[in-house]
């Protein structure tokens, strides 16, 4: 058979050399969004972006507060003048934070409200909300405005940054990809765990993180992803930066297990406290919020002042603090210090927060613990003189309690801890008091200090039932039957010719195969209906679409990408029921 050439090459061989290319590419596509394999594919490249991503976020802290101090960590310092800043003496800790708010302010405002604040909690909602669905810019802003806010004297830590800049980054690519929104959390949660992993060097306390407070579920699938992104982001960040351990602690003891029951009293202490400094922060947040009148992006200039005094009143607040923490750990401060840090921390991230600063919450609460926790063992040290207490034992239990008191995360406490110390001697008293810390938290509130933030805005994530989150978690261009050979113009809404019972479903979840609805072009089973009726959002979450799916009931509305753009499909009450029959087979959440 004879066939048209082009250039001396035959029409098919043309034809292949042409869609070659294109066809790998869709193959490529297809593999990373709907296989195992795929999903694989894109840990390993969430891990390498959290990996990188965490050891540049650290050096922008580093070069700020150097730019800033003269040093690459101020806080142990003292009242001493800047060597950059000579001419202002110790004074330039009143300006530092004023000049810090006049750069990230405006940048936030601009560019990425989301940066604000500690960061966990956006990605809480993402998740449960939003399908995973995170602005491109955060990652970016986020890291500018943390780094800067940090490094001129934010008494935050950079650990919730990265878990938003982690998280932000798996979005992206999900989103780039276009994967399902039950793929894309699984990505959000993998650049979360790859974060955490990146910054402590604790892998396992990585994935315990995402698991335990972002998607806030198990299972295996979820569990195997999470590991591969966790272990990829903590060996590139070794390869970058080496193995330097982000806290130097020494290795204690338990000694007589009659200290035993003082680890409890400390744990049920730490479990007030964690709850107490939620508050806190909240308490100050609103009075911020109550006082200032003026623009936001100017906020936390003007507020810098009010940081700044407290930086002049206790240098130690500079920045994460965490050779502060060791100090205090190693008991190179006096009981009554002690105690002036842990308010001063806890006044210091508040205000920091409450300005409209841009920093984590993590590493205040083991601050507040660390510290809280080696006064509580210099008393019961001086009670009890003849257990022979180590002060810095408690001090270590009380990093894990107070933040399992604050977070209601005991697992990721437990864990955080002793992948920080490597130290297997303290964990029958580190368990029982994160278990009473996290057990007494819960008793005076249900809610913690991530998801205090989200009650604040109305949003309890915390109330959703298993078929909520489900809905929550696929869209509705997921769930849509697909309208084929015609683009049907604006205005021309389709009703559903098939009974409330009909099969079919157009979902990437779990379940039975969806039955073949037949042709899906206009005029097969649907037909031209009321102009008026409303137009769904291909990328809205279908369980924000269920009051007008119900109010239409037996209608098919049209879905679209943009209000006045071609209809893509249509989705109708029983195409969720359906979906929800699916899932339901293979078990919700």
């Amino acid at each position: 058979m004879q066939y048209a050439t082009l250039g001396g090459m035959p029409e098919e061989m043309t034809g292949g050399a042409l869609a070659g290319p294109r066809g790998a590419g869709r193959a490529l596509h297809r593999t990373l969004v709907g296989t195992r394999p795929g999903l694989v594919g894109l840990a390993l490249i969430i891990g390498l972006g959290a990996g990188l991503g965490s050891v540049l976020f650290h050096e922008l802290i580093l070069g700020v507060t150097w730019l800033v101090t003269g040093r690459a960590d101020f806080s142990d310092a003292g009242r001493v003048a800047s060597t950059h800043l000579p001419v202002l003496g110790f004074w330039f800790l009143l300006v530092a934070p004023v000049l810090g708010g006049l750069v990230y302010g405006p940048l936030v405002q601009r560019f990425a409200p989301e940066a604000r604040g500690h960061g966990v909690p956006e990605v809480m909602v993402a998740v449960a909300r939003n399908g995973g669905r995170i602005p491109a810019t955060v990652a970016g802003v986020k890291a500018l405005a943390s780094g800067i806010c940090i490094g001129t004297g934010g008494s935050v830590g950079r650990e919730g940054p990265i878990v938003q800049i982690g998280s932000a980054l798996g979005s992206a690519i999900g989103q780039w990809l276009r994967v399902p929104s039950t793929r894309m959390v699984l990505m959000v949660c993998c650049g979360a765990a790859g974060g955490i992993s990146a910054t402590f060097d604790a892998p396992i306390s990585g994935v315990v993180f995402g698991l335990e407070l972002i998607l806030r579920s198990f299972s295996a699938e979820a569990f195997g992803v999470l590991v591969i992104s966790s272990v990829t982001a903590n060996v590139v960040a070794k390869l970058i930066a080496g193995d330097t351990a982000i806290l130097t602690l020494p290795h204690f003891e338990l000694g007589s297990a009659a200290s035993l029951p003082l680890y409890a009293v400390l744990g049920l202490l730490a479990g007030l406290l964690g709850w107490a400094f939620a508050r806190i922060l909240y308490v100050v947040e609103d009075a911020c919020d109550r006082v200032w009148r003026g623009p936001e992006w100017l906020r936390p200039a003007v507020g810098g002042l009010l940081l700044g005094a407290l930086l002049l009143a206790l240098p130690q607040m500079y920045g994460v603090g965490y050779p502060v923490l060791e100090n205090a750990i190693e008991s190179r401060y006096a009981l009554g210090f002690l105690l002036l840090l842990v308010v001063g921390k806890i006044l210091a991230s508040s205000l920091t927060i409450g300005i409209g600063g841009s920093g984590g919450v993590f590493a205040p609460s083991l601050f507040v613990g660390g510290t809280a926790g080696t006064a509580f063992g210099i008393a019961a040290s001086a009670a009890f003189p003849a257990l022979d207490l180590n002060p810095g034992a408690f001090g270590l239990v009380g990093m894990a309690a107070v933040f399992a008191g604050a977070a209601h995360a005991p697992i990721t406490a437990v864990l955080i801890v002793f992948e920080l110390t490597g130290d297997y001697a303290l964990i029958l008293p580190l368990m029982a008091a994160v278990v009473l810390a996290t057990g007494l938290s819960n008793l005076v509130s249900r809610d913690t200090i991530y998801t205090l933030k989200l009650l604040r805005r109305g949003i309890d994530i915390a109330a959703d039932t298993p078929v909520d989150e489900a809905l929550r978690r696929v869209t509705v261009g997921e769930l849509m039957r697909p309208v084929e050979g015609a683009l049907v113009p604006r205005g021309t809404p389709l009703v559903d010719e098939r009974p409330a019972a009909g099969t079919g479903v157009a979902s990437d979840g779990p379940g039975p195969a969806p039955a073949d609805p037949g042709p899906s072009v206009l005029g097969a089973d649907a037909a031209p209906a009321d102009p008026g009726l409303p137009v769904l959002g291909a990328d809205t979450p279908v369980r924000d679409v269920l009051d007008l799916l119900a109010r239409h009931r037996g209608t098919r509305l049209a879905v679209r990408d943009t209000p006045d753009g071609p209809v893509r499909g249509t989705l109708a009450e029983h195409d969720v029921l359906d979906h929800l029959r699916g899932v339901g087979s293979a078990g919700i959440g």
